[in-house]
């Protein structure tokens, strides 16, 4: 199998397939959109990869081939498309739930086509000699657009190809949708990430979140779905509101990030996507607002918890001494920049 992630969360998701049993990670790379994380799953498992909060799409792999070997559409598109391994990916596929009347009626499908490079031929024309490959195989499904069934085929690093059934939608990677949208809304999967960053080393029975500019409250969501305690600020009425609505299991009321409502040492984890200027603004300059709200936020962690932001840069200098910066993650979201930071309160 192998999974897409947002480009920059491959070492996140890599971790998350690491820890989970029957899971191999075998391959990674990045297919000019994405990153794809290639892995050996035992059989039996691969509702455990399915589970996973940080992908972006699943696929059960039916072959892969190098340029090396023979740089031509056809031959690759051949050797990427494997009868015995696209007939073992469509029945995993058919498991899915809604999926079992494509038994009777005719299927529909599309190829996908990703390449770094295209001197020597184009896209469209690997796209094309898979669905000859594809239609040779099975006579009777028929290509539309869009399709009930996607086979993708990635040069996921150059020279490489790999070729799978897409097993998830556009609602799997959504995990279901925000009752309320709001406009820069995070994405489902980053949040996931940020709220699996912001975990402990020494796990309690219970632990607290705190998202302080929680907006359309993703954040909360994805926290509430991995059984954290969720408290969420908002110096807006309107995000306030909108997080209610999206995220009923948490607490979430008014107030300023630069004045937390909140003891001393009182949560676990501050996990947030800070506002950077794009959608929504900060008041003052944003270096003395940065300051304010990073030094709150380590006031209200407790010592050896996490505070996880997504924000392109944060100066060394607005950093209280309080938090030791544990890692980060560049991330590319709609063609910006930007980057997950961990820090571990001292």
């Amino acid at each position: 199998m192998f999974v897409h992630a947002i480009p920059g969360l491959a070492p996140q998701v890599r971790r998350e397939l690491a820890n989970l049993p029957g899971v191999r990670v075998s391959d990674v790379g990045n297919d000019g959109r994405s990153d794809v994380i290639l892995c050996e799953v035992t059989p039996g498992r691969e509702a455990d990869l399915l589970r996973l909060r940080t992908i972006e799409d699943a696929f059960v792999e039916v072959g892969r081939t190098l340029r090396s070997e023979g740089d031509r559409p056809t031959w690759i598109a051949r050797r990427v498309v494997r009868p015995a391994q696209l007939t073992a990916g469509l029945e995993l596929w058919r498991a899915g739930a809604g999926r079992q009347r494509a038994r009777t009626a005719p299927l529909t499908y599309r190829v996908v086509t990703r390449v770094l490079q295209e001197r020597t031929w184009r896209r469209t024309q690997l796209r094309h000699a898979a669905e000859q490959v594809v239609s040779k195989l099975r006579p009777r499904w028929r290509i539309a657009d869009p399709a009930a069934l996607e086979v993708w085929v990635l040069e996921y690093t150059r020279g490489r190809f790999v070729a799978g059934v897409r097993l998830t939608t556009a609602r799997t990677r959504q995990h279901g949708g925000r009752a309320v949208e709001r406009p820069g809304a995070l994405r489902p999967t980053v949040a996931a990430a940020m709220v699996a960053l912001g975990e402990p080393v020494d796990r309690r029975a219970q632990r607290v979140l705190l998202d302080p500019c929680c907006g359309s409250g993703t954040i909360l969501v994805e926290a509430c779905a991995t059984g954290w305690t969720v408290e969420g600020r908002d110096i807006d009425p309107a995000a306030v509101a909108t997080s209610r609505h999206n995220a009923s299991g948490a607490r979430v009321l008014r107030g300023d990030a630069r004045s937390l409502d909140l003891p001393d040492a009182s949560v676990d984890a501050c996990v947030s996507n800070l506002p950077f200027g794009r959608q929504y603004t900060v008041p003052r300059d944003t270096r003395t607002w940065l300051r304010q709200v990073l030094g709150e936020m380590a006031r209200v962690t407790r010592p050896g918890g996490r505070v996880v932001l997504l924000v392109p840069d944060i100066p060394q200098d607005v950093v209280p001494a309080e938090l030791r910066r544990r890692d980060r993650l560049r991330l590319r979201l709609l063609g910006v920049t930007t980057a997950i930071w961990v820090f571990q309160r001292r």
